[in-house]
Parts: structure tokens; sequence; C-alpha cells
């Protein structure tokens, strides 16, 4: 496993042949940096392509910048072992104005040994002068998983595989309310249909029969949200600060199975440490709650079912799963080369979930771990990461980003 891991961090750094990036000329060598940063793109030209010359950066703003990479995804985890697939990310500004905030489209599609395929689009686009905000989530499972069961006290011995097939379609949009908040609405959809339980042990009823084993599920709904963002960057902040807060109202009336509502709060904090320094000391607080029904099997609060599949670096994905989520996690960031082309960050989280039936935050669930970061991209920020986690009970695994965690 640790030889197939080296492995894919040496085909990911010399892939960068896929990438292309796109930008205004520099047109005056004065604002040159004084240390010269080094990325992959300057390894691949001077590795392959015979040109030794670094590519200069900038101090100014690029006021127009688009990228496009793609790279190959490795990962391992209890829940689907190897798992093999692309990463792509595009980021572009739709305006001149030196204001206006990079948007980006990400996808990942991946295949694993347990015959789980999924692929996912996720949009982040931003107007001129950030005046609109769309954000988008868009999926498609074909996803045979191991879950186990409600609440913060089952164990590995309660793995009972279950497979579906999943669409989500997410689409929100908020208008500028003031100069670092956004408010808006959206419309949520989750569709599981084809779902089987391969439970060996008939005689054992599961927490999914308990909880009401059905063959599909729908959730269909509208949200009311506000937004928060002073970051440096989406991709890979420098400082700042995030906050995200969700309302989602799930209604028959738009073709949920039934009424429901959850509440979601993603809160973040970036500081430098040292203060002059590009290291990072980052804080996540993500917090999940529903109420007002009950939500089906699949849509409750679970590790992992984040936007990026960030939460609980160190557990398998559904590892976890209640009515309520409570999670926290900081990391701290730090360079490991002068000319920024390798970085290392240190990791630890904590959870708590709600059990089931009777509810109440049972413990705490702590985990932690460490990575690499490689700079693919240093006009646009770009970043190669790569993590292995560890929890409690054996919990381990490999986690590849492009970009930071959170």
């Amino acid at each position: 496993m640790g030889k197939r891991f080296i492995i894919s961090i040496i085909f990911s750094l010399f892939y960068t042949n896929f990438v292309e990036a796109k930008r205004h000329e520099i047109a005056s060598d004065s604002t040159i940096n004084e240390v010269k940063e080094v990325d992959a793109i300057d390894i691949f030209r001077g590795v392959f392509l015979k040109n030794k010359g670094i590519r200069q950066t900038n101090t100014q703003i690029l006021t127009k910048q688009s990228s496009f990479a793609i790279l190959p995804s490795f990962n391992y985890s209890i829940a689907t072992k190897f798992a093999a697939g692309a990463n792509t990310v595009q980021t572009f500004k739709l305006s001149n104005d030196s204001m206006t905030k990079e948007s980006n489209i990400r996808t990942l599609s991946t295949y694993s040994q347990l015959k789980q395929f999924s692929s996912i689009v996720s949009t982040n686009i931003w107007t001129n002068q950030n005046k609109v905000n769309f954000l988008g989530d868009y999926r498609f499972y074909k996803f045979p998983s191991i879950t186990y069961g409600l609440g913060g006290n089952t164990s590995f011995d309660d793995a009972n595989l279950v497979d579906y097939l999943h669409i989500r379609f997410f689409q929100v949009a908020l208008r500028k309310v003031s100069k670092f908040f956004d408010a808006g609405i959206g419309y949520h959809l989750d569709y599981h249909w084809k779902i089987e339980e391969d439970n060996d042990d008939k005689v054992i009823i599961t927490d999914l029969q308990k909880y009401g084993f059905t063959t599909k599920s729908i959730s269909s709904g509208l949200s009311f949200n506000l937004q928060h963002d002073s970051r440096t960057s989406s991709s890979t902040p420098l400082g700042g600060s995030y906050m995200y807060i969700r309302y989602r109202n799930n209604s028959k009336f738009l073709g949920s199975d039934q009424n429901w509502q959850s509440l979601l709060f993603d809160l973040r904090k970036y500081v430098r440490l040292p203060r002059e320094s590009n290291n990072i000391l980052a804080f996540w607080s993500y917090n999940w709650f529903t109420f007002g029904g009950n939500a089906p099997y699949f849509d409750l609060p679970s590790i992992g079912w984040d936007t990026y599949y960030n939460t609980g670096r160190g557990y398998p994905i559904g590892r976890f799963r209640g009515k309520n989520l409570v999670y926290f996690e900081t990391e701290y960031r730090f360079g490991i080369t002068r000319n920024g082309l390798l970085g290392g960050v240190i990791f630890g989280n904590a959870q708590s979930i709600t059990n089931y039936p009777n509810g109440g935050f049972s413990k705490i669930i702590p985990a932690g771990g460490g990575g690499l970061r490689v700079k693919l991209n240093k006009l646009n920020n770009t970043t190669l990461a790569f993590d292995y986690g560890f929890g409690i009970s054996g919990s381990k695994g490999f986690v590849f980003n492009i970009n930071e965690v959170f």
C-alpha cells in the first residue's frame, strides 16, 4: 500500500502536461518576487522539456486569469478499499475587476475496488464585483457501501453492506447584501432508489431496518442561505474567515416523501502563524442538524458527506451517522521548501453524533494525521494534497485532494 501511494505522488507530480494556464503577460520585471517560487509545472518543464527557466510570478494582482488541471486520483480507505479516478479543476474570473472573486468548477469521478462509481460536479461562480454567487452540487452514485448503524457507539462489527443509486441536484443563488455577506435561496433534491441490503445474517435487525427501510427515498425542498467570505482565496486561503448557514425545508408539496428540515453551520477561520509567514493555523466547525420529521436514512447527517467528502479524515465515508452531527477540526499548514514547492500539514478532528432512538450526544470521537502538499500551479495557487488519517478502533486511510481540505 505504501509503494502504491509513493507511486501515485510521483505520477501526480509529473502528470502536469495536462495542465494549461492562461494569463496576461507580465509587463514589468521590477515587480518580480525576490524569492523565485517553483511549482510542478516548472519541474515538468525542466525534466521533460529541457527548459531550465523558472516561470516568474508577479506581486501585482493578475486581473483576469484562467487555468485548467486534470489529475489522477488515488485513495484508500476501509470503506472503499482502493479507489482511482480523475479530478479536474477549472478556475477563472468573470470580470477584469480586481475585486471580483475567482470562480471554479470542480469534478471528481472515481471507481473503487468495491465497484462503487461516483461522478460529482461542484460549481462556485462569482459574477462581476461579487454581486451574485451561484453554488452548485450535482452528483450521481452507484454506491454499494458499508453502513455501521446510527449513533456514536457503533463499531466495525456492525458493518452492513447496502447498495443503491443516488442522484443529487443542489442549486443556490446568493446576492450581495453587504461587503462581506450574501443571502439567497436554493433548491435541493436527493433521490435514492434500488436500495438493497446484503446482510448475510437475516436474523439480525439492522439500524436501517429499525429506522425504516425503504427501497427508495426522495427529499425535495427549498433552502434559505447566508454566507460570509473574507478569505484571500477559496481554494488555498492565507487568511480571513468563512461562514455558511443553510436552512433546508423538505416538503411533500415539492415531491418529498415526507416533511422534514435541516440546519447547517459551516464556520472557518485562518490565521498566519508566525504572522510574517505563509504558515496557516486553520479552524473548521461543521455542524448539521435535522428536525421537524424523520429524514430518510441516507439523508441523515453523516461523516464524510460534506460537499467535498472532507470531514472525518481518518474514517471511511458514512462511518458515523445520526440525526445530528457536531464536528470540529484544526490544521497547521507549513512550508517545507523555501521555493514553495513542498509543504506539509498536521491535523486533528473530533466529532460527536446523536444516538438512536434515545437521542443525545454520546461521546467525542477523535482522529488525526498529517500530509504532504505539492504546489501544482503557483500562478493560481493550485495545490495537490496527500493526507493520511487515523482514528479509533484501527480506522485509517489515505486521502487525495486538489487544493486544501478546507
